[in-house]
Order: structure tokens, then C-alpha cells, then sequence
């Protein structure tokens, strides 16, 4: 049996991306970045990202479509990111979805753009246990999710209580001079520095705060102990030790996010773990993670770079997962939800 020909369209952030899958098989995925406009203001501006999703959405499918080497009457299904995100962007790309899935008159799924971190890994390393852990890391989300099926079954057991860990990173690049986006900065940096050189406190990981959070995050407190690390070298007209400082960062973000995950595999018997978002490309965490939850004999996956940042093949994947489940698709009056709940797998009108 031949599976649907899905469409994945993802317009969350500053990606364009769109892709097309046949229910493990990818075809195509590809990216339009917008990340070059928005460097010189250190972060993302809304309305630039919205424009360069209006700019790049029509050539971004026609190159989807024709590296696939099928025709947009050939798609059985349309997805797309419904949440959460930036509203100008997600609006964008489910006006989109809508217009494709009436011209062609295929149904139109719009899903959550954090489980579709999750749900990418499957093209890569194949179906999914019939239990394990997400870890979802990004500029925006750290989210520690239970998943007996990624359509239809996801428990959220702990989120970031103020900034996500790829915001943290972003923030402590700031702080130490480096060019946005600061992740990749702060991370080289770190390799050349000592992680044990300065103890940085780990949230939510001691006493009453880690029984009531168990798997919950916080790195507000993190980025602010790095700042006045920062600002005492500064104060006392000393060369700030960039390089150490960063690695003791890294340490810190990385330690919480294993270890947190490791509690919850021994709490809820899982011995897999999927890790994706922008920051498991993160060379600590990727490393950290494979040494202690190894050790534990809890298996890793961690889809290729490519799939960690936002892409159509997120989208893709997670709108198969839907499809193969048989769940009703969306109305066309679906509208975007830019804080949608991680247990809402599909957008409500």
C-alpha cells in the first residue's frame, strides 16, 4: 500500500521550511532562512520574519515540489504549523496551508511545532519504541514530554519555568560580546575553556525546589550568576575569562537537562530518549547526554543537525503520524495559537 503523500509547511520563527514525506520517507525538505536579516538588531524581529516568509514562500514550495518530482495535485494531505510561534509568521503559513489544501482539495492539518521536533527524528532512526522520553531544546522550549504515540498520546512532565535553554545560551552570548545568534558562539567558545572553572548554580535542582519541579527547568537564575560573574571582571578592570566562562555555562545547562531526564527514564521505566530543537545541537548536551544516559543503558537518538533547527520535515513527519492515526484533520477556520499547549497535538478552531 502506497502511503499519503504529505506536505509539511513550517513559518514559526524565521525559517520558511517545506517539505514532503510518504509516511517515513522523506522526498525533499527545504529551508529558506531569514536568520541574516535579523543579526544586525540581535534578535529576531517579528515583521521582518513575517516579510521574508511572504518573500520566500512560493519559491520555497516550487523547489519542494520539484526536487520531489511531483506535482502539488499529487499531495494527499497538507500540514502545518498551527503553535506555538510568532503570530505574523504562523499566520503566514497557515493562510498558506489553508489556500493549497481548498485548491487542491486535500485535508489541512494544523499541528504543534514542538512535538514536530520529536516527531522528525522517526525519518531518521526509524519508528519509535512503544514508549520513551522527548527532550525538546530550543530558542524558545524546554520541554520534558512522555510519549506512548506522538499523535495521539504525549504527556507533558516538565517545561522551563522563565527562559528556554537556547534563549539562555542567545543571552550569555550577549553578555559576552559574541555575534547573534550567540547558541553556536557560546558552544565553540566552550570547547576551548575549563567547564569546572566556576560553579554555576543548577535550577530547580536541590531541596523543595527540585520536589516540587522534578522535571521542570528554570536558567533565569543561570544567566543572571554569569552576569555578575561578567561584571566583576569588568568592575575590577580584569580581562573577562570568556572562554571559561562559557564552558562553565554549557556545563551547567547541560547537567540540568541530563540529569533531569535521567530521573524521569528511572521514574517512568523508559529506556529511550529523543532529543530535538535547535539546541540539542549543542556539542555538551549531545556529549553529556550519550555518556550518562548510556551508562544508564538508555538509548539516545538525536536526528542530524539539519532537523534540530526548524524545518518542513518536522512538520511532515508529525502530519503523517496524524494521518496514519486516522484523526479527523482541522477546519479551514483553524486559527494559529501561539502558546498551544503541548498535549494539543492538532489546532481547534
Amino acid at each position: 500500500m502506497v502511503q499519503p503523500l504529505v506536505l509539511g509547511i513550517e513559518t514559526s520563527c524565521d525559517e520558511t521550511g517545506i517539505a514532503l514525506t510518504r509516511g517515513l520517507d522523506l522526498l525533499t525538505d527545504v529551508t529558506a532562512s531569514s536568520m541574516d536579516d535579523h543579526a544586525r538588531f540581535g534578535g529576531i524581529v517579528p515583521e521582518v520574519a513575517s516579510r521574508a516568509h511572504l518573500e520566500s514562500f512560493v519559491p520555497t514550495l516550487d523547489a519542494a515540489l520539484e526536487r520531489a518530482e511531483v506535482d502539488l495535485a499529487d499531495v494527499d494531505a497538507v500540514a502545518v504549523t498551527a503553535g506555538p510561534g510568532l503570530v505574523g509568521s504562523l499566520t503566514v503559513g497557515v493562510s498558506a496551508a489553508k489556500a493549497l489544501a481548498v485548491a487542491i482539495d486535500r485535508p489541512l492539518y494544523g499541528v504543534n511545532h514542538v512535538l514536530g521536533h520529536v516527531a522528525v527524528d522517526a525519518l531518521v532512526h526509524g519508528p519509535f519504541p512503544q514508549e520513551f522520553l522527548g527532550l525538546v531544546v530550543s530558542g524558545g522550549h524546554s520541554s520534558l514530554l512522555l510519549v506512548r504515540d506522538i499523535a495521539t498520546d504525549v504527556t507533558e512532565l516538565g517545561q522551563t519555568l522563565d527562559d528556554a535553554a537556547g534563549e539562555a545560551f542567545d543571552k550569555v552570548g550577549r553578555l559576552l560580546g559574541l555575534p547573534y545568534p550567540g547558541g553556536p558562539h557560546v558552544d565553540r567558545l566552550a570547547q576551548t575553556g575549563d567547564p569546572a572553572a566556576i560553579a554555576f548554580p543548577r535550577g530547580l535542582s536541590r531541596g523543595k525546589d527540585l520536589a516540587r519541579h522534578p522535571y521542570d527547568f528554570s536558567f533565569s537564575g543561570l544567566k543572571t550568576a554569569v552576569a555578575r560573574v561578567v561584571e566583576g571582571y569588568q568592575d575590577a578592570g580584569q580581562e573577562v575569562p570568556a572562554a571559561d566562562i562559557a564552558a562553565s555555562f554549557s556545563e551547567a545547562v547541560a547537567d540540568v537537562l541530563v540529569t533531569k531526564t535521567l530521573t524521569a527514564c528511572e521514574a517512568h521505566g523508559v529506556n529511550t530518549v529523543v532529543i530535538g530543537g535547535g539546541f540539542s545541537a549543542n556539542s555538551r548536551l549531545r556529549a553529556l547526554a550519550a555518556e550518562r544516559l548510556g551508562e544508564a543503558g538508555v538509548t539516545v537518538r538525536i536526528p542530524p543537525i539539519r532537523y534540530c533547527t526548524d524545518n518542513g520535515a518536522m512538520i511532515a513527519a508529525l502530519g503523517s503520524a496524524v494521518v496514519a492515526a486516522g484523526l479527523p484533520p482541522s477546519t479551514l477556520d483553524i486559527t494559529i495559537d501561539s502558546g498551544m499547549p503541548l498535549t494539543d497535538v492538532l489546532a481547534h478552531a
